[in-house]
């Protein structure tokens, strides 16, 4: 599936607040006519994109019932029907049985974000982009990313006061490269923390501006202290493009 994150106050289901999760766990309620639990591959921020995501759901299959089209997966009516409630910013691409032991979150093996920029003011793709004014030093973002490959704990661009265990990430791909009438920030890892893709990328284009140096950047990684990275850039130019697991042959 994929969404506009625009309107929403990111994937999981928040208090007061608009999800994308509610939406979908809605829709399926509806259809399938029995209570439908969502889960994500991983909670997306107020505002933040997915052109890729992966959820699974249970549900009981009975003879007859609205749930058996699930277990056809050649048949598409679940798909079809679904689209027809789902609000105009929310899109379900396939669904497929699984095995039980499959987890949309925990079976993921890899992630891998893009981070839109525009070197000219955008009109048709201003929410899905950050404007940034004038060129930036491209090689010594370049250097950084060599940085952020070597680097392990990610702890300088965390969120602060999260339940997480660890802020330790792999991570396999690190690329900053120009693209038309812009620039893309491009990060694979086995896990991501709250908020560090944008709080890499508004540091990124501290150093691409001159605020920092390449020795800056590294001083900042080993503080492991969020305070010393830069300001995150704004959620609307953030991606979830892909998401890897083993196993799963339909996978493009």
């Amino acid at each position: 599936m994929a969404y506009d994150g625009t309107d929403y106050c990111g994937w999981q289901i928040q208090p007061n607040e608009k999800s994308v999760q509610q939406v979908v766990e809605h829709a399926l309620t509806t259809i399938l006519r029995q209570e439908i639990s969502v889960t994500g591959a991983g909670r997306t921020d107020t505002g933040v994109h997915a052109s890729y995501f992966i959820a699974h759901f249970d549900v009981e299959e009975t003879p007859g019932s609205a749930s058996a089209s699930v277990a056809d997966p050649a048949s598409g009516q679940l798909v079809f029907k679904i689209n027809r409630l789902l609000p105009p910013d929310i899109v379900v691409y396939k669904i497929h049985p699984v095995s039980a032991d499959m987890h949309a979150r925990f079976s993921a093996t890899w992630r891998t974000y893009n981070y839109h920029i525009s070197t000219i003011k955008p009109l048709f793709k201003r929410n899905y982009s950050h404007h940034v004014y004038g060129p930036l030093d491209v090689d010594a973002i370049h250097e950084c990313c060599k940085v952020i490959l070597e680097t392990t704990d990610f702890t300088s661009f965390a969120k602060l006061h999260t339940d997480v265990k660890t802020n330790v990430c792999r991570v396999m791909h690190a690329h900053w490269k120009e693209v038309d009438q812009g620039y893309m920030f491009e990060i694979k890892a086995d896990r991501f923390l709250r908020n560090m893709v944008r709080s890499l990328t508004g540091t990124l284009l501290d150093v691409g501006q001159g605020k920092l140096d390449v020795q800056s950047f590294k001083e900042i990684v080993e503080a492991k202290d969020r305070r010393r990275a830069g300001q995150s850039a704004p959620a609307k130019g953030l991606f979830l493009v892909h998401i890897g697991y083993a196993n799963l042959p339909w996978q493009d």
